[in-house]
């Protein structure tokens, strides 16, 4: 590398961490007027995902800055080999300066940013027969691809759009897990999976209460497995992966 590169390369350096720290700074005074925002309104959740590609320079510490700067918990912050998602409520991001820095950012330019802006399956206590939700939830994130045929993800779209109405038992299911909230998000084949439960609790040991004594739960998950498959990446026959907190 010769040395004009290397002063350039320096400079930028120099330029971004100055830039974020004047933006965060704004921002968390910013903040610091607005009430604390849980992640419980599903309405305005949104899932962020930064796809590395090779040769990336990507910084977790980088990132952990920003997500701090806008009051986005760390727990909320997830990954899966190559790729990390992020688990914000749109009200935290809405003076547009944490996506200018993740679509502007000189540290990686060469990752991919989706963003899944809005759920479009909500399921909570509301539905249940025992309607109060724990003040505190942990947050479990799973994705997966939708087949490529566009029938047949029309389908799976209104199978969710009437699942209240003519699968009833589904959602049963889920308050019978005491599961708190559970998401879908879309964009373009991917989708992303936030099951939310009470904050100590497994999934392993509630997910099973699901299908307990309620078959119809289990005949609704063999007919979505037609619609479902893994994203690159997974292992032959594997569709819904787990992401791990950063």
């Amino acid at each position: 590398m010769g040395v004009n590169k290397i002063y350039k390369y320096l400079y930028c350096k120099v330029l971004t961490i100055l830039l974020i720290s004047i933006t965060l700074l704004y921002g968390s005074c910013k903040q610091a007027k607005r009430a604390v925002i849980t992640v419980s309104d599903s309405t305005k959740m949104q899932v962020i995902e930064i796809i590395k590609h090779d040769g990336s320079e990507f910084s977790k510490e980088w990132l952990y800055g920003l997500c701090d700067g806008y009051k986005i918990k760390r727990e909320n912050i997830f990954e899966w080999q190559n790729r990390v998602v992020i688990l914000a409520d749109k009200r935290s991001l809405e003076n547009g300066e944490f996506k200018y820095w993740l679509n502007h950012r000189l540290h990686f330019p060469q990752d991919t940013i989706v963003y899944f802006n809005k759920p479009f399956y909500i399921f909570n206590r509301s539905v249940c027969s025992d309607t109060v939700s724990s003040k505190n939830w942990d947050n479990i994130i799973l994705t997966a691809n939708l087949v490529s045929d566009p029938g047949k993800q029309a389908e799976y779209m209104e199978y969710h759009r009437t699942q209240f109405e003519k699968w009833p038992e589904v959602s049963q299911g889920f308050c019978n897990a005491s599961f708190q909230q559970l998401l879908v998000f879309r964009n373009g084949r991917q989708l992303m999976l936030i099951i939310s439960i009470p904050q100590g609790e497994s999934l392993d040991k509630l997910n099973p209460l699901t299908t307990k004594n309620n078959p119809r739960v289990d005949e609704w998950n063999k007919i979505m497995a037609k619609y479902q498959e893994g994203i690159p990446g997974t292992k032959p026959g594997e569709t819904w992966v787990f992401l791990k907190p950063i």
